[in-house]
């Protein structure tokens, strides 16, 4: 019987924060970026609020910022879309799908893969290292 290799991840961030809770989501992202920028992979699981930044009724960009009517200012969704297309295979993005149906969360971008909190433990064993940024 063949044994499947199994791809292993630089890092798996499980990202619990609401997005604008506060700073996390933000860190989250810039943490990514660098490994991204090292040439690592980056795998995030969005469970509780982080699933509300990749639903598709966001479009492209945010609301204008009246201290800079003229700026553009992407969307949560489409900074994860740009990271997964910029990523080259090198970053993933996993919706749960228990937190995202409790919160009516069912609408993500495509790109957004959708995982059973049952896969959880795999997703950790498939990353070199884990960090855990949010809330409980």
């Amino acid at each position: 019987m063949a044994v499947m290799e199994r791809r292993m991840w630089d890092l798996l961030l499980i990202l619990t924060a609401a997005p604008h809770s506060g700073d996390v989501v933000t860190s989250a992202l810039r943490l990514s970026q660098a490994v991204l920028d090292r040439g690592g992979s980056v795998r995030v699981w969005a469970c509780g609020y982080a699933n509300m930044m990749t639903q598709d009724t966001f479009g492209d960009t945010k609301l204008p910022n009246t201290r800079d009517p003229k700026g553009h200012y992407p969307s949560p969704s489409a900074v994860v879309q740009r990271m997964i297309a910029d990523g080259e295979g090198r970053f993933g993005w996993i919706a749960c799908t228990a937190c995202s149906e409790e919160r009516g969360a069912v609408h993500h971008v495509p790109q957004v893969r959708h995982r059973s909190p049952l896969r959880l433990a795999r997703t950790i064993a498939s990353a070199r290292q884990t960090l855990y940024l949010g809330g409980a």
